[in-house]
């Protein structure tokens, strides 16, 4: 059966529309802005698969100047309507001829790859490596395979015995518990050993890696959060 966008879609765009940075979701952008502060020079910015805009508007509070794409036309009308004055882009066929070569300084994927097939991602990972500006950063947030097994603060994955038995390129099942939509999402499972040969094959190279652990300090209860990393975050470049 072939693989669909669950995040393609007018009542998940609803419910994605109200998250906030908050239980599972704040150690996925607990270390971006000290990422940027640090390795990140210029402020051109593009996020990549913005959804409903929630991590287009995270950039431009560090004071980036920053665009949002997207493949739904459903969830950018959720982010230009809680943004009025943002520039969100609809990108069919994640197509990015739109914009010129080496006109980004950081770009930005948060989560956008965790629903594209395997097949694809060298492709796309190429065409934006095309964009970033000479020493350009590309942070790449998805989720790890871990968090595919576990229980968690924002998710559920106990419905899902099977995704235990997937491989990289299989598609795996989650629920979000944060709002009230119940359906769960059908990712793509892609571990690291396959990431670094998407990024070889795409001309990128890992800068740096990070595993966000909560210290147990956060106002959040956590269920696996302290033990085991829910996200992956690749800090990365061109290659030389």
């Amino acid at each position: 059966m072939p693989f669909t966008n669950s995040y393609d879609d007018r009542t998940r765009a609803e419910a994605y529309a109200v998250l906030e940075f908050a239980n599972t979701y704040h150690l996925a952008f607990r270390d971006i802005p000290e990422l940027i502060r640090k390795h990140v020079a210029g402020t051109r910015a593009l996020d990549f698969g913005c959804g409903t805009g929630r991590s287009t508007r995270f950039l431009r509070q560090l004071g980036l100047e920053a665009a949002g794409v997207d493949v739904s036309e459903d969830m950018l009308a959720k982010a230009r309507g809680t943004d009025p004055q943002g520039r969100y882009l609809l990108v069919p066929g994640d197509d990015l001829g739109a914009f010129p070569p080496g006109r980004f300084d950081l770009i930005l994927s948060a989560f956008t790859f965790d629903n594209i097939p395997q097949g694809d991602k060298v492709r796309i990972f190429r065409d934006l490596a095309a964009l970033l500006a000479p020493g350009g950063k590309f942070i790449h947030l998805v989720s790890a395979p871990e968090i595919y097994t576990h229980e968690w603060t924002t998710f559920s994955t106990k419905d899902f015995p099977e995704n235990r038995l997937a491989r990289s390129g299989d598609m795996v099942r989650i629920i979000t518990t944060d709002y009230p939509d119940p359906r769960p999402v059908e990712d793509i499972l892609c571990t690291d050993e396959s990431y670094r040969e998407i990024f070889r094959a795409s001309g990128l190279e890992v800068v740096e890696m990070l595993q966000p652990l909560a210290t147990g300090e956060e106002p959040y209860t956590w269920v696996n959060e302290t033990r085991v990393a829910p996200w992956t975050i690749y800090l990365l470049q061109r290659a030389e």
